[in-house]
């Protein structure tokens, strides 16, 4: 089945949810510049960032029939937030300007504005798995443990803009505060035919379940992730400390760490990771809670407007 979706002509408008906090500066400009770009191919657009309105409206334009797409301008974060309050028919796409943009980067979509609106325009409808945390939607990853850690710090004491250097401080706290707890994770794994499952237990000190093969930094932690084989990959380290931590960003910088003895490494439709003592997780580099928390696969629960000659997906 073609994971390619035709809109329909008379689909026009264009919603863009814009998030004031996203990345290093505010993209007001890219934002005014992209609803002038799709203004002027006669696209009627709405400029948002109350994300009530955003979903109502949503949903009122698909109803009709006249949703081309909504645009998340911002971040990882941004996109994350509009997956999962419009409605699941909605194509969404995204104009980024946040820190990582590894959605953006995932579906070679650059910051250009006059590039995303030939996205808009001439791009193409396609469908796309998602994972399920809880109760929340997420695109790339959930990560659990010291990762977790510091983008729970990080978040608590926002007030603006992040940049890259807005890491070092909650970097050094989880450096002298994370105990690494022990991780338990029950992993459901189909046969090939998904007639039969089984459940593997593993244990491990870092645990990493992605949907896309992308992580901060260009790190390939989960290199054969695929939002389109209805699976998330599950990468885990055994072993807790810094210098443990430090010893595994070597392997996987190298591509090595899949090999290793005590990485675990595995393809599942569900997992629940629970932990030993107090550990968070993250999804999409947002705070996702407290473990425990049962995550699931969704096989195309979105529908992405991407570049026509994307082949990089």
């Amino acid at each position: 089945m073609s994971r390619t979706i035709s809109l329909p002509p008379e689909a026009r408008r264009v919603l863009i949810s814009q998030n004031p906090k996203a990345g290093a500066k505010s993209g007001n400009l890219a934002v005014e510049q992209l609803a002038q770009a799709l203004a002027a191919q006669e696209l009627q657009v709405d400029v948002l960032s109350d994300i009530d309105e955003i979903a109502e409206r949503a949903d009122e334009y698909l109803q009709e029939g006249e949703l081309r797409c909504v645009v998340a301008a911002g971040g990882d974060g941004t996109i994350a937030l509009v997956a999962n309050r419009t409605p699941e028919q909605a194509p969404l796409t995204v104009l980024p300007l946040g820190t990582e943009n590894l959605l953006a980067k995932h579906l070679s979509i650059g910051c250009d504005p006059a590039e995303v609106c030939r996205t808009i325009c001439q791009g193409e409808a396609e469908r796309f798995d998602a994972g399920r945390a809880g109760e929340r939607l997420f695109l790339l990853m959930v990560g659990c443990g010291f990762d977790a850690d510091v983008v729970r710090r990080l978040h608590a004491d926002r007030t603006g803009h992040i940049h890259h250097l807005s890491y070092a401080k909650p970097i050094l706290d989880s450096i002298c505060n994370y105990e690494y707890p022990e991780l338990t994770l029950e992993c459901t794994i189909e046969t090939e035919q998904m007639t039969e499952s089984r459940v593997e237990t593993i244990s491990a000190r870092w645990a990493f379940v992605a949907n896309l093969p992308r992580y901060a930094g260009g790190l390939q932690i989960a290199p054969g992730a695929s939002g389109h084989d209805g699976l998330l990959d599950v990468c885990t380290f055994k072993e807790g400390s810094l210098w443990n931590g430090l010893r595994y960003l070597s392997g996987v910088l190298l591509g090595q760490h899949e090999s290793w003895e005590d990485c675990v490494a595995t393809r599942a439709t569900r997992v629940r990771i629970d932990a030993a003592g107090e550990a968070p997780y993250q999804l999409d580099g947002d705070p996702g809670g407290m473990l425990p928390v049962d995550i699931e696969v969704l096989p195309e629960r979105l529908t992405l407007l991407v570049p026509a000659t994307n082949e990089t997906h």
